[in-house]
């Protein structure tokens, strides 16, 4: 049986010391979560991973990028080994915004994830559709697209161990979000394209997470249909208080 993952992107919000502050009130809900076969994270800046990282054992604590490259001039990255270094496990990859406003590709991606899996780092590629795609009926093309070339050359053996988070790019942020018959489809569509390439051994062991605008009141709806194993939330992560709230709501 697969695990249930709930990540926390903080995008561009916490410092160090709200961080750490974070960490400490949601410890004890977090361990809670493990005893129920709930894994917890969140992914917080550059700045903050290491504060974050120190404040617990309990959750995992991902990047929200990372350059394709060991090290070069490459002013304002970092790296997969700068992020090893710092103990970090997991990594967001191709999440809409960075797709959006910082012209990230399926293939520049493909050369991220290649290199979080040779450094042992968990990749959480994140794909999905517009607002102008969804209404064209195209998601599900987007999203082929996206699965097939972001996972180009990448191994079953590596794809196994990864996490994909499925997230409308029209319902992040916006108070919108996809009912949980669309997600379960679309989840369900992704995990039928990897039992297609990868067999289905491979395809079973993958994470597959919902994202966008979930919330205490709804995370469990969408987590309990067939093929969601998890959710990646943004701003109902940033308070203590919501944070544990899903975790209650999600093993209730």
């Amino acid at each position: 049986m697969r695990s249930k993952i709930l990540i926390g992107n903080w995008k561009m919000n916490m410092l160090s010391s709200e961080a750490v502050k974070f960490c400490e009130g949601v410890e004890a809900s977090v361990l809670n979560a493990k005893a129920h076969n709930v894994i917890c994270g969140v992914a917080p800046t550059f700045l903050a991973l290491e504060a974050t990282k120190n404040a617990t054992t309990s959750m995992i604590v991902s990047a929200q990028n990372c350059h394709f490259e060991n090290s070069g001039a490459f002013t304002g990255e970092v790296s997969v080994p700068m992020l090893v270094d710092l103990g970090i496990k997991y990594c967001l990859v191709g999440h809409s915004e960075r797709r959006q406003y910082f012209a990230e590709t399926n293939e520049t991606c493909n050369k991220k994830m290649k290199k979080l899996f040779a450094n042992s780092v968990v990749p959480v590629y994140c794909v999905g559709e517009t607002l102008a795609e969804f209404e064209a009926n195209e998601t599900k093309n987007v999203i082929n697209e996206q699965l097939r070339d972001g996972l180009e050359g990448i191994e079953g053996k590596d794809v196994a161990n990864m996490v994909i988070a499925y997230e409308p790019v029209w319902s992040i942020g916006t108070g919108k979000n996809a009912s949980s018959e669309i997600a379960r489809d679309i989840c369900t569509f992704i995990r039928d394209e990897l039992k297609a390439k990868y067999g289905e051994e491979v395809a079973e062991k993958v994470l597959i997470q919902y994202g966008g605008s979930v919330k205490p009141n709804n995370i469990k709806e969408y987590l309990t249909q067939p093929n969601i194993d998890g959710a990646l939330v943004g701003g109902a992560s940033l308070k203590v208080e919501s944070f544990v709230e899903m975790i209650e709501n999600l093993i209730a």
